[in-house]
């Protein structure tokens, strides 16, 4: 039989058309191969025996050089029980949880495999539908590559699975395998390490906790995303009431239950769990879920250097306070400009004791360490270092929509009736600051802070007259990676923390690509590094001085003592060290007496331990200075810096009361009315 194509009726372009019957023929052929292609595969893929699935293989988390390990994440810890030994209520938490309709289905959801299908053909990562028997087929017969021929075997696997084995099989082998978080595969491992009981003994509460654990491990992680492991857990027991497999009475009764405590071998011992966590979070953000990496047999290269962890380490040994430190919580962050790579992190003493991560997780007012990016936001504005600006402490502010606000400078200093900017900045005026912002706004102060990498979520982070007195608490590192921007002229990249990932045979699995965007004006970012080099050379950071290279930098002190920062740069490397203490409960208490000084500032201990790490974490390195330039420091700024023509910027002092709404000051240190004191000594 002849083919009517090109079609002979039809003249140019549309004899290549095909008609509505050629193109249904068309189709059903295709349909026809796949379908043809699918039974080939069905016949010859064979179920292995439980028992032959590989043994998993250890990830390696190095330092960023790749060889030197940090830990290895490793699938060992598994104890295989009998369906008969898992209370039917648990069975039926993480049915409700992972797969609803398990005992209908035949191994695989048609609605699951669409969503997959739509996410890739739109370019999403590479998916599949998720039944509990085709989760088992992945976990127990498949590699962990994320490719679309191993979701075409799964889906197979699973059907046959379906068709060879008993549902309370397959339940049983996936409570056995699945991977639960805490280094634990299996319901009864699971079971010792959340509640120090056997699977037996666990209660639907219990259970539920269990269950909710499944989808995401770190992401539900008790220690750290309670609140979404409680919310998933009431999502588990209400499908248990949705089901009919539990009464509105008995879920009522229902109380979250107490989890025991991560223990954890020496692997995570020291600051190694910190560094652990951030790259496990950080892993599954890019799409490797914790069963990838504990199972994976992974390379993982961080950019954490070993030289700038010991040497985060030493500074606090050596330089941080000795006496009065209970309740102390010292952060550290250390971020490559440029790049954004970090470094290093001092996140705590030891994490097997304490897992907050005082770097990543700390919450604490920045103080004057924030008026740098009010700086950048004038300079912008055509601002000069040179223009004047109230000296005067007690002077009164009044913003629209504020109510008049007095702000008081640092022990009451009055630097005159006004003071120049650059002035302001080695001296951290709070009056000629809350002026400046007065002039440019305090939504313009916003503005600079997260375009330097502040995220915009950072608590207490408002548009107000305190704006600028650092009224807002963000974390240490996030600190860090802002004042990077400024070293690196003006280029903001977010920080990160995974170079690479390798899988088991050494292909290429990730590979980070820093993609920074321009925040500022080179010559706006070198004006401020010109101004917060006059900090250290003639102000409130003089103990960065000692570091024998050009650095710029801000101290930060709140008010009542309740935190203390220095935070600042080199052209290599950019630091944010921050103090606090904190109450049994939670909240913050003064710093005062800490290392028998009657006031903590942020030129203290902060400073000394900024200056005790970056000249162990650069010794042997060349000098380098901010204009690019090398060779000796003979102790003063390197800068390009040379000033604007002075703009017509004029202190306002006091202003026309309007008015407003009270200023809002953030609760988690709840400082009074008045302004914080983020400046000097």
């Amino acid at each position: 039989m002849r083919i009517n194509y090109p079609r002979a009726e039809r003249d140019g372009f549309s004899r290549f058309i095909p008609s509505w019957r050629q193109s249904l023929v068309a189709g059903l052929g295709l349909l026809g191969v796949f379908f043809l292609g699918f039974l080939v595969l069905y016949a010859v893929v064979s179920v292995p025996n439980a028992s032959q699935f590989a043994t998993a293989q250890a990830t390696t988390i190095t330092y960023n050089d790749g060889k030197t390990p940090i830990a290895q994440v490793a699938d060992a810890n598994r104890t295989s029980i009998s369906i008969s030994d898992v209370p039917l209520a648990v069975q039926r938490e993480v049915l409700a949880a992972e797969d609803r309709s398990f005992y209908d289905n035949g191994g695989f959801s048609s609605a699951g495999i669409a969503r997959a299908a739509w996410n890739n053909l739109i370019g999403g990562s590479t998916q599949g539908g998720s039944t509990i028997t085709q989760q088992y087929a992945k976990n127990a017969y498949l590699t962990q590559d994320r490719t679309i021929s191993r979701k075409v075997k799964e889906l197979v696997l699973s059907i046959k699975l379906s068709q060879t084995r008993s549902k309370d099989r397959i339940l049983e082998d996936y409570l056995n395998t699945i991977y639960f978080g805490r280094g634990t595969y299996g319901i009864e491992a699971a079971s010792q390490a959340y509640f120090k009981i056997p699977a037996s003994e666990l209660t639907p509460a219990q259970g539920a906790v269990l269950a909710s654990l499944i989808r995401s491990p770190a992401g539900y992680a008790p220690e750290t995303n309670k609140d979404r492991l409680e919310g998933r857990w009431n999502y588990v027991l209400d499908g248990l009431v949705t089901k009919g497999w539990m009464s509105d009475r008995t879920r009522n009764r229902q109380k979250f239950p107490t989890i025991a405590p991560r223990s954890s071998g020496n692997r995570l011992a020291g600051d190694n769990g910190f560094l652990v966590d951030m790259a496990r979070r950080e892993l599954t953000t890019l799409g490797f879920s914790e069963d990838d990496v504990a199972r994976g047999g992974y390379l993982i290269t961080t950019t954490f250097d070993q030289k700038a962890m010991n040497a985060a380490r030493a500074a606090v040994d050596s330089r941080g306070p000795k006496s009065g430190a209970q309740g102390l919580r010292i952060g550290i962050g250390a971020v490559q400009p440029g790049t954004g790579a970090v470094l290093a992190i001092y996140g705590g003493n030891d994490y097997l004791k304490d897992q907050f991560n005082n770097a990543t997780q700390g919450v604490v007012q920045a103080g004057s360490t924030f008026k740098p990016f009010a700086l950048a936001a004038a300079l912008e504005n055509n601002v000069s270092l040179s223009d004047r600006f109230s000296g005067i402490s007690g002077s009164t502010f009044t913003f629209p929509g504020f109510a008049p606000y007095k702000v008081n400078n640092f022990d009451g200093y009055n630097a005159g009736g006004s003071i120049s900017l650059l002035q302001a900045t080695e001296s951290s005026v709070n009056s000629a600051y809350v002026d400046l912002e007065l002039q440019i706004t305090p939504e313009a102060v916003v503005d600079s802070a997260i375009r330097a990498g502040i995220p915009a979520s950072t608590a207490g982070l408002n548009a107000g007259p305190t704006t600028v007195l650092g009224t807002s608490s963000p974390h240490t590192l996030d600190m860090a990676a802002a004042y990077a921007t400024f070293a690196a002229r003006g280029l903001q990249t977010d920080p990160y923390v995974i170079e690479s990932v390798r899988n088991a045979n050494g292909g290429l699995l990730y590979s980070k690509r820093p993609n920074p965007t321009r925040a500022y004006d080179a010559d706006v970012a070198n004006e401020v590094t010109f101004a917060l080099t006059k900090v250290v050379t003639n102000g409130s950071g003089f103990a960065a001085l000692a570091l024998g290279r050009p650095a710029a930098g801000k101290t930060g002190t709140t008010n009542s003592n309740l935190s203390a920062w220095f935070v600042g740069y080199t052209p290599e490397v950019a630091v944010a060290v921050s103090m606090a203490k904190s109450t049994p409960s939670g909240g913050l208490k003064t710093l005062r007496g800490t290392g028998g000084m009657t006031r903590v500032t942020g030129g203290s201990f902060p400073a000394r331990m900024w200056t005790a790490f970056v000249k162990a974490y650069l010794e042997g390195q060349p000098i380098q200075r901010f204009d690019g330039s090398t060779g000796n420091f003979g102790g003063g700024p390197s800068g390009t810096y040379k000033p604007k023509p002075s703009s017509s910027a004029k202190p306002t002092g006091t202003s026309t009361p309007k008015p407003t709404a009270t200023v809002t000051i953030p609760p988690t240190t709840a400082p009074p009315a008045t302004s914080p004191a983020p400046t000097p000594t």
